[in-house]
């Protein structure tokens, strides 16, 4: 990614700009207007690029129309802008899409107090996706394997024929490997496409490799091919993220132990880890979303990527104590993420999105993700190792009980104090605090 943020930047219109910074004090007390106005100028961006972020701006039915089937109207989420963050010494404000509260102010914390030891150190491996050629009905599977790894440059050829242009941009295939997997249903000869996809998510690309091989394997293997299609277990196209928490910032010696311990409890129980690794998709699946990407390609390889060797579901980041006594966050999982390609071009938030990220490549995008997915995890283990998950949590619930019960914007301040206060955080509370504050006005 970027050098730091500490010397002075080129604009892109070629100007040179100060440097910025992803520290943005009071930017949740201002108003819409004024974040959006403070997000362009530290993202060096044009203010009106990010006018699409208003509902009659954004995805018109029109153009919704034109991504999906069956359009009968557009469903809003809401944007926020994750502040604080550092990745790689290049500050950056992170746009989260997300319905659920303390989500972006969890993950502006953990970035915040990740800066005192210079914010997430990433990296990536080369965007390689796979596609699998599923062959049925071979007599003899194991010799049909070592068939198919003798005509591997025939294949790999015909593949590459599919997509010039990803060539010309230094992608293509990188290898055809071939597995046995027996089933109830007999034993199957899968030949697996390994093509490094460049800037992509890949699947079209994968995809359209697939079906070009598939009738030449089944003539190699002596069989009859079924299924050929990319598989989401992006296991060889990985983001890591890693950071270090200081002891004092998190709140002492003894809570450092304890969020070890916590996570140690994820990395032993798949009861636990389901809700720790979901906590960390509540970061990751945010920033995809906004940015136009497959949540649900991202989902399923993150979890497959969380089944161990022996079959045992577990968490899928680690935390440690170092020698100083600081906390030590880690995070590796499968990012297929793409900055062409289906809606992050298409869709006019995700293009705001992408601006505000001001990302180069679909690596230095998957390894923001990845920093958010390690943040966002952060918060929620100390928050459980602290106070508990409920009190930061439900005072920002709190917020969509009371305008759900019906409270107006200048009600708000003392409904939600109110509702804070007593712990009982219900609309039926909050419609009773209301009756009451009006009664008493």
């Amino acid at each position: 990614m970027a050098s730091s943020a500490a010397t002075q930047q080129p604009h892109r219109s070629g100007r040179i700009s100060m440097p910025r910074t992803s520290r943005i004090s009071g930017f949740r007390d201002l108003s819409v207007e004024a974040r959006r106005a403070a997000v362009a100028e530290t993202a060096d961006i044009a203010p009106e690029s990010l006018a699409v972020l208003d509902p009659d701006q954004g995805l018109r039915v029109d153009l919704a129309d034109r991504l999906v089937e069956n359009v009968v109207g557009v469903m809003g989420l809401p944007v926020g802008i994750a502040t604080n963050f550092v990745v790689n010494g290049r500050e950056l404000l992170v746009p989260m899409a997300t319905e659920e509260a303390s989500v972006v102010a969890a993950a502006s914390n953990a970035a915040r107090i990740a800066r005192v030891h210079g914010g997430f150190f990433t990296s990536t491996t080369a965007p390689v996706m796979q596609a699998q050629v599923q062959i049925v009905d071979v007599t003899d599977p194991e010799a049909a394997r070592l068939r198919l790894l003798e005509h591997r440059d025939e294949l790999v050829a015909l593949a590459d024929s599919q997509d010039p242009l990803l060539r010309e941009l230094g992608g293509g295939v990188r290898d055809l490997t071939v597995r046995v997997v027996p089933s109830r249903a007999g034993t199957y000869v899968v030949a697996h496409l390994h093509v490094d996809v460049r800037d992509a998510m890949g699947a079209n690309a994968v995809n359209t490799m697939a079906e070009a091989v598939a009738d030449r394997a089944g003539e190699i293997a002596g069989g009859r091919t079924l299924l050929r299609i990319l598989t989401n277990k992006a296991d060889l196209r990985l983001a890591r993220a890693r950071a270090v928490f200081a002891a004092d910032a998190l709140g002492g010696a003894a809570v450092v132990d304890d969020i070890v311990h916590g996570a140690a409890l994820a990395e032993a129980d798949p009861y636990r880890a389901a809700t720790h690794n979901k906590g960390i998709m509540n970061g990751i699946s945010a920033v995809v979303l906004a940015t136009g990407n497959d949540t649900r390609a991202v989902e399923a390889g993150a979890h497959s990527h969380a089944i161990s060797p022996s079959g045992h579901y577990t968490s899928l980041s680690r935390f440690e104590k170092n020698a100083d006594g600081d906390l030590v966050g880690t995070l590796e999982l499968p990012m297929a993420v793409g900055l062409v390609g289906g809606a992050t071009k298409a869709h006019p938030v995700a293009k705001a999105a992408l601006s505000v990220l001001g990302v180069a490549s679909a690596a230095e995008l998957a390894e923001v993700v990845t920093a958010v997915g390690l943040a966002q995890n952060l918060a929620a283990v100390r928050a459980l190792a602290t106070e508990g998950i409920q009190r930061g949590h439900m005072s920002l619930h709190a917020r969509n009980v009371a305008t759900t019960a019906g409270a107006t914007p200048e009600e708000l301040p003392a409904v939600v104090a109110r509702l804070v206060a007593d712990k009982a955080v219900r609309v039926d509370h909050a419609e009773r605090v209301l009756s009451e504050l009006r009664a008493n006005s």
